[in-house]
């Protein structure tokens, strides 16, 4: 079966369902396929809020600092003024569209305080602002009646000339191979947390619409950064949002001192996340945690009221006493640091270009770079809608002023050759199981790529990598049901995550400095002279490494300076 459209946008979360709703509204044939409903996209999972300079003694100019400094200056500064400029009209676009944003006491959008913001400029809708952002989408969506074709996972990108003509997949409802002609093509795929084995990440957040894209020639940018969120519940990872400490949560460790003092003085518990939770997981290695084990700290809401929880944070309330038992009006939440956000992913410019004629990227999966090292919390929900509307544009344009083939018969071609490779793996006989092969991976990159990284320990990690990969050669498909079968999903999606996962190895390896997120015990230091750069990686084959290559960071005002807080 092939679906005929001017633009697929490939993902249902707030950065493709704001793609679909701009080439729409510009006059292109959309549709949207997607793994998920789109009202159940990952984009729900974001708590906190959406960030601009909105009020009169904050301004865009320091709302970029604050992101060019957060990012450890390794944000291109021209797409960070992009995103930051567009931030006021984004935020009230939305609020016109329906978001029940919180609302001061004059009428004006509620803001909170947020980690590495100057200012409160964290727009917010309780604590469950992803959520009401994505509902504002979806039906923004349904309105104009765009199809979406859910329960579809896209696997392949389909070329002809050096321009994309579509995307083929599985539909998982039926088993059956379909694909997706198109002139232009979105990913908006979202991130990859489940690469870890402690996440804030849905099960299908795999980044596997990064490996798809990295497989057809894309390159992968900066893909050695990923973002480990201070305040997980411990021990399943589930996210308390940064929100918590911006009504003014604190974070006390097992003696029961506030110990931020010691790591950031100034921001305390409002620093960046990077270095939150560094701090944290410092206080638990030298045995200061708290519980029996000493293996979490404390976040403590108490003083701030049953009122004020109710109100403000009423999700967090109800995810500490279902997961821990635990009432954050009666008593503090245990809490540990949990891979939550990716700041690498494909590498695309400011305005959502990919180095394929007609491929736009936008969101999670992509690298624009407005995050560079470590992204500040509030700014993902913007990047996706921003980056969302410009891939939307992108998209109807190059539509309308590009002559473009049809690609039917290559998308065809396509469908039988991954038709070819589900019946093969479904046949295939071998003695590797995928969910223990996928268990091993999550356990390497959390034991081996995490907060605190060493050569020797990175080197180890990407030994067991690549033997992974030697063991996928062998696995069994031990469910030959096809339809709904989440053993061949994971099989396809493990491939994808050992790619991934080799890139990420070697990309860490080789960035032989500390620079946000990516923190070097060996090299402590920031090196400024040898990698101020951006990581470029591109495939070469399952069987070779990856090739890597480094480009400059764009930067435009802001010179780097110490990062302080």
């Amino acid at each position: 079966m092939i679906e005929r459209h001017d633009v697929i946008v490939v993902g249902g979360g707030g950065a493709g369902l704001r793609a679909a709703i701009e080439a729409h509204d510009r006059g292109a044939d959309v549709a949207i396929v997607s793994l998920a409903y789109p009202s159940r996209s990952h984009t729900v999972a974001a708590e906190g809020g959406i960030s601009a300079a909105l009020r009169e003694d904050d301004s865009w100019e320091v709302h970029a600092w604050d992101t060019v400094k957060g990012s450890d200056f390794l944000a291109d500064q021209d797409a960070v003024e992009l995103m930051i400029r567009l931030a006021p009209k984004t935020l009230r676009e939305l609020d016109h569209w329906g978001a029940a944003y919180n609302r001061a006491e004059d009428g004006r959008l509620a803001q909170r305080p947020f980690g590495g913001m100057s200012y409160p400029r964290t727009a917010y809708i309780a604590d469950h602002t992803g959520h009401a952002l994505l509902h504002t989408l979806y039906e923004q969506a349904i309105a104009r009646g765009i199809p979406i074709y859910d329960e579809v996972n896209i696997s392949k990108i389909v070329t002809l000339d050096g321009s994309i003509v579509g995307v083929v997949g599985l539909n998982v409802k039926t088993g059956e191979v379909v694909g997706f002609s198109a002139k232009a093509v979105i990913f908006a795929t979202g991130g990859m947390g489940q690469i870890y084995q402690i996440t804030t990440n849905a099960y299908f957040n795999t980044g596997y619409g990064m490996a798809v894209a990295y497989w057809a020639g894309v390159p992968l940018k900066d893909v050695e950064f990923f973002q480990f969120h201070p305040t997980g519940l411990y021990d399943s990872g589930i996210l308390i949002t940064e929100g918590a400490r911006g009504e003014g949560g604190i974070l006390v460790n097992g003696l029961g001192e506030r110990f931020m003092k010691k790591y950031a003085p100034d921001k305390m518990e409002l620093a960046p996340r990077d270095l939150v939770s560094r701090s944290i997981l410092m206080e638990i290695r030298e045995g200061r945690g708290a519980g029996p084990e000493k293996k979490y700290v404390l976040l403590d809401l108490t003083h701030l009221g049953e009122d004020k929880i109710n109100k403000r944070l009423p999700q967090v309330r109800f995810l500490s006493k279902t997961f821990v038992g635990v009432d954050p009006v009666e008593e503090p939440i245990p809490v540990i640091p949990t891979a939550h956000y990716y700041m690498g992913g494909i590498d695309v410019d400011k305005f959502t270009r990919t180095n394929l004629r007609g491929f736009f990227a936008a969101g999670e999966c992509t690298s624009v770079s407005v995050h560079g090292a470590n992204r500040l919390g509030s700014n993902s929900l913007l990047d996706i809608v921003v980056f969302g509307r410009i891939a939307g544009i992108m998209a109807a344009e190059y539509v309308k002023k590009h002559d473009i083939r049809e690609g039917g018969s290559e998308v065809e071609k396509a469908i039988k050759e991954f038709d070819k490779k589900i019946e093969d793996l479904l046949n295939k006989e071998g003695k590797e199981d995928v969910f223990k092969l996928k268990q091993e991976l999550k356990d390497t990159m959390q034991e081996h790529l995490h907060a605190f990284r060493t050569e020797e320990s990175m080197k180890m990690g990407l030994d067991k990598v690549r033997n992974l990969k030697e063991r996928f050669k062998n696995i069994e498909l031990k469910s030959k049901k096809v339809t709904y079968d989440l053993e061949l999903l994971n099989a396809l999606h493990l491939e994808g995550m050992l790619d991934l996962a080799e890139a990420m190895f070697v990309a860490a390896i080789n960035r032989r400095e500390s620079r946000g997120a990516h923190y070097r015990e060996d090299y402590p230091k920031r090196d400024d002279e040898n990698f101020l750069k951006h990581t470029i990686v591109t495939y070469r084959g399952f069987d070779k490494e990856p090739e890597l290559s480094y480009k400059p960071v764009k930067i435009t005002r802001w010179v780097p300076i110490e990062r302080k807080y």
